[in-house]
């Protein structure tokens, strides 16, 4: 079986980045069935409002959501199914350790492809407090604006 060596981000988490403070991130396989493999290649994943929890020693993903593939009749399941990442015990135990401490959670930061399988980019995430939110705000403002007055003197 020849596999493809592209790595393509097919759903991303851009709300994570504004609510959280991304601490280390990691990737981790995901436990799919064929039908959401499907539906995940085409692009219909939704990763908002989703979290990792750990479990009897595992860790899954919950809330994320995956439409039903539209030729995929019985064999699609539910679209909010809690679904299991493929780590390793001791990057899981790592893990736990990690989420121990007050404050820190999973959140899955995106979906890609990587040699054609579907993997997780999962980040260690402290939340963000409102102020914090603003500044970011600000300074994004303020990069645009930058951008602008850059590209308009470029003009003349």
């Amino acid at each position: 079986m020849v596999r493809k060596l592209n790595n393509k981000t097919l759903a991303e988490n851009r709300k994570a980045r504004h609510d959280y403070f991304v601490e280390e991130a990691m990737e981790a396989g995901i436990e799919l069935v064929g039908t959401e493999v499907k539906s995940i290649r085409a692009g219909r994943a939704n990763l908002k409002e989703c979290y990792a929890d750990i479990e009897n020693g595992q860790i899954f993903i919950i809330g994320m959501h995956v439409s039903p593939y539209e030729q995929g009749n019985i064999f699609n399941v539910d679209p909010l199914r809690v679904k299991r990442l493929l780590l390793h015990k001791s990057e899981i135990n790592r893990l736990t350790g990690l989420i121990k401490q007050e404050g820190f959670t999973l959140i899955p930061l995106s979906l890609y492809l990587k040699n054609g399988l579907v993997k997780v980019n999962l980040g260690v995430c402290r939340g963000k407090k409102n102020y914090d939110k603003r500044d970011a705000m600000l300074e994004k403002a303020h990069k645009r604006d930058i951008e602008r007055q850059l590209k308009e003197r470029s003009k003349y």
